[in-house]
């Protein structure tokens, strides 16, 4: 278990969801969060029910001037988790092409655009502690899903580059990847979906794995086997089955 206490965390995509949900267990341990999103109302509604410190910064990971005020609003902190995204399901035979850009440069290029200043402050104190979200879906390209899908893969990717690099740096980096979580982004699918979480329950795993030392954690446990037991297929069987 981390000690929690004064501990100074920025969450980014805090108004609604996963990240909501977590804001309420880091807060409980101890921790002073900082709580991001692009709108103020949710967060300071958020602010006012939580129990430790809190501040709000506005921002927009698709703005990089955006970023940068917030960076420089904020000040030094110890961590920082990545919820922010967006999603909508997209089959390549109906390329909607802002719909794609958009979860290209928030999912992904969104977080460079964070990293590349809170990073360098983290290595340059030898302290530091990054948690990223992927997802299931990172793990192979899924039909319908070419946003999406690409982007989470973009962040996995990232997350174990930037593990390896900063691994005696004493800036820590984990990721999670969750199956499906009921949150009005989920509300746009229109097919069944396997073990859907709350909210509760997907903050719950990804604390936990906060807690941990591990690098990553995939979950449903049982559902994540079925995508990572995918990279094993070969091509030709993982296209039949899943295309």
């Amino acid at each position: 278990m981390r000690d929690w206490a004064g501990k100074r965390y920025w969450i980014i995509g805090a108004s609604e969801g996963l990240g909501r949900a977590l804001a309420f267990k880091m807060s409980e341990a101890g921790a002073d969060l900082i709580l991001s999103g692009r709108r103020e109302e949710p967060l300071q509604k958020l602010a006012v029910e939580l129990s430790g410190a809190t501040q709000v910064q506005v921002v927009d990971v698709a703005d990089q001037t955006s970023v940068d005020a917030a960076v420089e609003a904020i000040g030094v902190i110890d961590g920082m988790v990545f919820l922010a995204g967006v999603y909508w399901p997209m089959d390549a035979k109906e390329w909607d092409h802002d719909h794609g850009i958009a979860m290209a440069d928030v999912n992904f290029t969104g977080q460079f655009r964070v990293l590349g200043r809170v990073v360098p402050q983290m290595v340059d104190r030898g302290a530091g502690h990054i948690v990223l979200t992927a997802s299931l879906s990172a793990f192979r390209g899924l039909p319908g899903a070419i946003g999406y899908s690409a982007s989470k893969a973009g962040i996995l990717a990232l997350a174990e580059s930037m593990r390896c690099d900063l691994r005696k740096t004493g800036v820590e980096v984990q990721v999670t990847n969750p199956g499906f979580i009921r949150t009005r982004l989920t509300d746009k699918n229109d097919f069944d979906m396997p073990f859907l979480m709350e909210p509760d329950e997907a903050a719950d795993q990804v604390f936990a794995h906060m807690n941990s030392r591990a690098f990553k954690r995939s979950f449903p446990w049982l559902f994540s086997m079925v995508f990572r037991g995918s990279q094993l297929m070969p091509d030709w069987l993982y296209f039949r089955i899943f295309g």
